[in-house]
């Protein structure tokens, strides 16, 4: 049995790495490609997400026990419609640069897919400290890929990042990068990176193991160990 500390640790860990939504389970691809033209946008689409998304895990955990379950998804998206009105009303009053760039996606987060499957599947199940931690992980996640693919494409596609110059003045800056067809393309090779990765750390795992060669190699190898037993 796993000790609190390291379940803890681990539904933390999940959302940014082993689930992240947006890098592993392809999920709020809407937002994710829209708002990204620049890193600051990512990190604010981020930071929103994650405040809604702490908010209603922790709110919803807390009615789980009392909400029918037939009108459990009215109730989760209601709630969460609530902390998405106060996160648009935030940014309004303090960030209003922000929210100016963000738009009509902040809104849209009340149908953020992410947020709502975490809802479904982790906070009506589980307790309010887990369900926090669900949250910050998923969002962390979230965050980071929305960063990363902000960065990429602003560095490419304007030469800047976060309001400094970096390569404007040395190469062109490739327009198409900040447009649509960049969205997809900067994500496309980043998930075939990660995917790169992911099967380089399965082979040196099997290696590392001892476990690198194919079932048949194995088979053969026992018929052969059966065969000298015999």
């Amino acid at each position: 049995m796993a000790k609190p500390s390291s379940k803890a640790f681990s539904v933390l860990k999940n959302g940014i790495m082993k689930e992240n939504p947006v890098l592993k389970m392809v999920l709020g691809m809407c937002p994710s490609l829209a708002v990204t033209t620049m890193a600051r946008n990512g990190i604010g689409m981020g930071i929103a997400a994650t405040f809604v998304l702490t908010g209603s895990n922790i709110v919803i955990s807390f009615i789980r026990k009392i909400v029918p379950d037939k009108v459990r998804i009215p109730v989760f998206i209601t709630v969460i419609a609530g902390f998405t009105t106060i996160v648009q009303m935030l940014l309004n009053a303090y960030l209003p640069d922000v929210y100016k760039e963000l738009g009509i996606y902040i809104p849209l987060i009340v149908v953020n897919c992410i947020i709502l499957a975490r809802a479904e599947m982790f906070a009506s199940k589980n307790g309010v400290g887990l369900s926090i931690l669900d949250a910050l992980g998923m969002g962390g996640g979230f965050t980071i890929a929305l960063l990363i693919i902000g960065s990429v494409r602003e560095i490419l596609g304007a030469g800047t990042w976060m309001g400094l110059t970096l390569t404007k003045d040395i190469i062109d800056p490739a327009a198409i990068m900040i447009l649509p067809p960049g969205g997809f393309l900067v994500f496309g090779f980043i998930i075939a990176v990660i995917n790169k990765i992911s099967v380089l750390k399965v082979r040196n795992k099997e290696i590392s193991s001892g476990c690198g060669m194919n079932c048949e190699g194995c088979a053969g190898q026992s018929g052969e160990n059966g065969g000298d037993a015999q």
